[in-house]
């Protein structure tokens, strides 16, 4: 657009009117993408919703959003899912903006959130923005959560007592023995989860460090794999003083469940006499919802169940899933995620050379857990060896 001035109009009506040209210009370059298409701008009260300051704020029932499709081809039948509470909602937001930065964005693999209490909406609204897949928020029935009325409280009182004297984390906590016995039994039950055979699960505060380009998933289901780990270390053994007895004592009553090909040594170094502690850390995995329903581990944490293990000890979920994976599936059908960085404070996952640079991974491969003198990485490899 070109304007001519004639040579007496005074130079402030020509700023004025070059003013009014150039705004013009900008408000047309911001609402137009060059092809005679709305842009994103305009339209956006549209996309968020215009609210009035008299009118109260609307929270979206998140349970019944719509599914995204994959845009990168087949999906797995699977989801992510997070335990946590209302308080942990910085710690969620972390570990999901870093999950879906890492992966989900490119996959959209829904979110199942699971409380003891309801979420808020201040906890669903502040989620909902960072992912396009769908997230349903699920309260945890009181039976599957909350000490057995059958538990000797006096009994599980004394043990919590003399872990707290041996300063033992989380030795005096009932809520965390109610969280590891959850993890162990239940959460594949929860309504919620019923849909889906597989599940990575994902905890408040941690970081995933590497892009992936191809679908865990899948790799799971395409290799016929049923449990897979970022992370594996040794036990406390005074959290477990008598599991490894209940766990010979299962496996002498029911020896049909016990695979033929198992990973008895990860878990034993003479054959089953004794555990030397070794075990998947939990917080990370990407498992077979399949497997723990099935009818070899419902009977193994039946069995657990009745020892009152977790409250008179503190039994946790990540031996209890280790042992059950290495006892009553093929070692072949355990995994080990190489490429998928990783961290939950204090230990971390690096990836190493070629997937390192690939995955452009942000961590510092000289710091990774894989082969410090608290790893179990090495006896597991050696299953293959």
């Amino acid at each position: 657009m070109t304007v001519f001035f004639p040579i007496t109009t005074p130079k402030r009506y020509i700023a004025a009117v070059l003013v009014t040209i150039i705004c013009l210009h900008y408000l047309f370059t911001i609402t137009s993408d060059g092809s005679g298409r709305t842009s994103p701008f305009s339209n956006i009260s549209e996309r968020t919703g215009e609210r009035h300051s008299n009118d109260a704020l609307s929270i979206p029932d998140y349970n019944n959003l719509q599914s995204y499709p994959n845009i990168t081809g087949p999906r797995a039948n699977a989801t992510f899912v997070l335990l946590a509470r209302n308080s942990d909602l910085v710690g969620v937001i972390n570990s999901m903006q870093s999950a879906e930065d890492r992966f989900n964005r490119y996959y959209n693999y829904p979110w199942v959130l699971l409380n003891e209490e309801p979420f808020t909406d201040e906890f669903k609204e502040r989620v909902s923005v960072l992912t396009r897949a769908p997230i349903y928020f699920g309260l945890i029935p009181k039976e599957h959560w909350f000490q057995p009325d059958w538990i000797d409280e006096d009994r599980a009182r004394a043990g919590r007592q003399k872990m707290m004297a041996q300063r033992i984390i989380y030795g005096g906590s009932v809520p965390y023995r109610n969280m590891c016995r959850f993890n162990s039994g239940f959460f594949f039950q929860h309504e919620l989860l019923q849909p889906y055979r597989y599940y990575w699960r994902v905890e408040p505060d941690v970081r995933f460090f590497c892009d992936l380009d191809y679908d865990p998933f899948l790799y799971m289901q395409e290799h016929d794999k049923v449990y897979s780990f970022t992370i594996s270390l040794f036990e406390w053994e005074p959290t477990i003083p008598t599991l490894w007895k209940t766990v010979k004592d299962f496996i002498a009553e029911y020896p049909q469940y016990v695979e033929n090909h198992n990973a008895m040594d990860f878990l034993s170094n003479d054959g089953g006499k004794t555990y030397n502690l070794c075990h998947f850390w939990s917080n990370f995995e990407i498992a077979d919802m399949n497997f723990w329903r099935g009818e070899a581990y419902s009977a193994f944490f039946e069995y657990l169940e009745t020892k009152g293990g977790f409250y008179y000890e503190r039994w946790g979920d990540a031996p209890v899933h280790s042992i059950a994976a290495a006892l009553f599936a093929r070692r072949d059908q355990i995994h080990f995620f190489r490429d998928i960085g990783y961290r939950h404070e204090p230990f971390q996952h690096c990836p190493s050379g070629e997937q390192w640079t690939k995955g452009r991974c942000s961590c510092d491969q000289k710091d990774t857990f894989d082969y410090t003198q608290n790893s179990c990485l090495k006896k597991f490899e050696k299953l293959f060896a």
